[in-house]
């Protein structure tokens, strides 16, 4: 069935806001702009775009929201790099995310701690090593193969993120950590598989010490089989 009036054009419902701020940033990407540059004062920015300077305010002002733009002082807007981890930690609250986003974050985080492991060969010390022999020495004898404790999971992987140095990767630990503990508590992993290839903490840091890159990725998928066995079921 066509249009029941074929000549009348489609009306575009994105608001004025949504237009300039777009064309800012297209702006900023054609003219070149780097971190550090500033950016025309708001005046000639509504001058230039025939726009209000309401308009480019707030269009700015989301700008600031998402980090792409900050204040100075004496220099007034200048062009940043945002904190990418910064802007999801916003929206990452466990108790609003629906029952398969937080799956899809936690086989998210799986993938990382196995995919990471040539950072942690290339970048590891002595003193980190140290660090997780205390970790693996201070919980218990009899570590639970089907559901880690989560604090004691929480640290060791904590530091395993620490030692790849890559600080958008800390962050995203760490912004990560409530959804972490939310799953594990939440019954959404209800599976109980046992695993009889499991690699424990302790042995991780055996293979971390003396071991190569790929034999902790392949320690890593052992040690987190239990995770993949519940999400795959």
């Amino acid at each position: 069935m066509g249009d029941i009036f074929p000549n009348i054009k489609s009306v575009d419902t994105s608001s004025l806001v949504d237009k300039v701020e777009s064309n800012l940033v297209q702006f900023f990407i054609d003219h070149n702009f780097k971190v550090g540059d500033s950016i025309p004062k708001e005046l000639e920015l509504a001058q230039s775009l025939g726009v209000s300077r309401t308009v480019v305010r707030e269009a700015m002002l989301r700008l600031r929201l998402m980090g792409l733009v900050e204040s100075k002082k004496h220099r007034g807007a200048v062009i940043t790099s945002p904190d990418l981890v910064s802007i999801l930690e916003k929206s990452m609250n466990p108790k609003i995310l629906d029952e398969n986003t937080l799956k899809e974050i936690f086989e998210m985080r799986l993938s990382l701690e196995i995919g990471m492991a040539d950072f942690i060969m290339e970048r590891v010390t002595p003193e980190d090593i140290a660090v997780l022999r205390v970790l693996v020495e201070n919980e218990p004898a009899a570590s639970d193969r089907t559901i880690f404790q989560i604090e004691h999971e929480i640290a060791f992987h904590g530091k395993l993120y620490e030692i790849t140095r890559n600080e958008t990767m800390k962050k995203f630990q760490r912004m990560l950590l409530p959804v972490f503990d939310y799953v594990h508590k939440s019954g959404l992993l209800r599976k109980l598989p046992i695993n009889t290839n499991f690699i424990s903490h302790k042995e991780i840091v055996d293979i971390i010490e003396h071991g190569t890159a790929e034999k902790l990725r392949n320690g890593m998928r052992s040690h987190l089989e239990n995770h993949f066995a519940r999400l795959l079921e």
